[in-house]
């Protein structure tokens, strides 16, 4: 009887018979109405028992769960739910989602009619990597008669992975592959490199690399004579993701970290497409997840499984140790975007020797992040003297960001200023506009 549930109608119909009872206190010839009336009602109890009790395989459902949650997307889970009665039914489902969601008012309800299925889906959207645990799909059904309902159990106990943001990885390819992320007149042009890769002996023109002088060539054609390069085609791309405390500050309840954390995966994909070497590597106190700038077949998985267990902590970033991890492990020439928060101009020029130092070597870019709320304030029109003073506190933080581009952009470095939920595009549209232009 554990799967017995009365529904609302049969207390509406005993309240119905009650009201009659007293009612016949008042005037007796509705006392034997009022019995008829009460018989009745259970009778329909156990008609309605038989006939949702006396199939035991009344209802089959399943849950269909993707493969792993994709962190911060909308998420599908679909319901599938087949009638084995031979009569219409109503249902109404109960999943016992992961807690994390915090969803207690999860109730969906529909009409099957007899042998068909009906099928349909909701959405999840995590805001957190880690493993999500489901309960019980719960599938209550009630006959026409509807006065009592059998609960079924289908699918105890699954779980699902949320990984980095993976859905949108190619939609971001195909806008990439179109050239709709680059700004206007940027156009894709050919550089000459210095690589191994030689391409052909040509006649020196004034702005030519000296060092580049073929004398054997030059002594043969009486004129100097020079070789020419391709550029390498496959550069390298590194991501460092600072976990330190700056970057637990949440926006729409996603962290900042989270953020760079999709932003890294989107990235990648890209990059991966283009034909670069894409790499990683986490620091707070010191450097982890290190993942070499690579771009074999299972790299984009393993960027992604790195992604996977990144958190937060509340220390103060070392970017002392950052430098020299990477002056030691990054031998060549690279494009490093780095993902950091600076709220002030004292805390860049607290790191701002090591940055120029990271800068001398490759081609640095910091992203940093536009507060969401303070942009909101820049935006209002106040109404209230507190207002007033909420948007000039908002305008001196946005100038000291200015400052903070401006003071990087001084020794060469450059920039993504950027609200959080902009960051993808954003972060892509930089890589694709440095391609284009050849400054790597």
């Amino acid at each position: 009887m554990k799967s017995l549930y009365i529904n609302n109608r049969f207390f509406f119909a005993l309240i119905g018979v009650g009201v009659l009872y007293v009612l016949a206190f008042f005037f007796p010839f509705l006392m034997m109405i009022t019995h008829i009336l009460l018989l009745i009602v259970f009778l329909a109890v156990m008609v309605d028992c038989l006939l949702v009790f006396n199939q035991k395989e009344g209802i089959s459902a399943q849950r269909i769960l993707p493969e792993k949650l994709s962190n911060g997307d909308e998420n599908p889970v679909k319901i599938d739910i087949r009638n084995n009665y031979k009569f219409d039914i109503d249902v109404k489902v109960i999943d016992e989602i992961p807690f994390q969601f915090q969803k207690r008012d999860f109730l969906i309800e529909k009409h099957i009619q007899p042998g068909k299925n009906t099928y349909f889906q909701y959405i999840l959207e995590p805001k957190e990597r880690g493993e999500y645990h489901f309960g019980s799909l719960n599938v209550f059904a009630r006959s026409p008669i509807g006065l009592i309902s059998k609960r079924f159990t289908f699918q105890k106990d699954a779980s699902l992975p949320s990984y980095p943001s993976f859905i949108h990885l190619r939609k971001y390819e195909l806008m990439a592959l179109q050239n709709e992320f680059l700004l206007g007149g940027i156009k894709k042009i050919r550089k000459l490199g210095h690589t191994m890769e030689f391409e052909q002996i040509k006649e020196y023109v004034p702005g030519d690399d000296i060092r580049t002088i073929n004398w054997k060539a030059t002594s043969k054609a009486n004129r100097l004579m020079v070789n020419q390069f391709q550029d390498e085609k496959s550069q390298r791309i590194y991501m460092l993701i600072d976990t330190g405390r700056t970057m637990k500050m949440p926006f729409k309840g996603l962290t900042l970290l989270d953020y760079s954390i999709n932003a890294t995966m989107a990235l990648s994909h890209i990059i991966l497409k283009k034909g670069d070497r894409a790499g990683m590597m986490t620091f707070s106190k010191k450097t982890e997840n290190k993942i070499a700038a690579e771009n074999k077949s299972g790299q984009l998985k393993k960027i992604s499984e790195a992604l996977y267990n990144i958190k937060t902590n509340f220390f103060e970033s070392d970017y002392n140790r950052l430098y020299q991890d990477i002056k030691f492990s990054v031998n060549q020439r690279s494009l490093v975007l780095l993902f950091t928060n600076f709220e002030t101009l004292d805390g860049l020029n607290r790191q701002l020797k090591y940055l120029r130092g990271i800068a001398k070597n490759h081609l640095l870019v910091v992203i940093f992040f536009k507060n969401s709320e303070l942009q909101a304030l820049l935006h209002k029109k106040p109404e209230s003297m507190q207002e007033i003073y909420d948007e000039i506190i908002a305008e001196k933080f946005e100038f000291e960001k200015r400052l903070i581009i401006q003071e990087l952009r001084k020794y060469g470095i450059y920039t993504v200023y950027t609200l959080p939920e902009n960051l993808n595009i954003d972060v892509i549209n930089k890589y694709l506009e440095i391609k284009a232009r050849g400054i790597l």
